[in-house]
């Protein structure tokens, strides 16, 4: 039992392995572009769920306003980003 326990660790050390050099190779190169992307991406949903906080009349309020609950926790940090020291007036407060 313990032969085959020490050959399943040593096969999975080895697979981690493989999968560290697989990625090394393959995903490194494209980590920032993807990494950019999804930060774009998820601004744009930002913006478009807390349209009306900006002052801006939001066409897709709807649509976003199922994610609101979702995205509130990552608000602050957001709204740091975007260079606003305190959140925008007419809505909650986060800070």
């Amino acid at each position: 039992m313990r032969g085959m326990a020490a050959f399943r660790e040593r096969a999975l050390a080895r697979v981690r392995r493989w999968k560290e050099i697989y990625e090394g190779i393959y995903m490194v190169p494209y980590r920032t572009a993807i990494q950019r992307e999804w930060r774009r991406q998820r601004d744009i949903l930002f913006v478009l769920g807390f349209s009306d906080l900006l002052g801006v009349p939001s066409p897709v309020q709807l649509y976003t306003l199922e994610l609101i609950p979702e995205v509130l926790e990552q608000f602050h940090s957001w709204h740091l980003r975007m260079g606003m020291e305190e959140p925008p007036e007419g809505g909650f407060r986060c800070c």
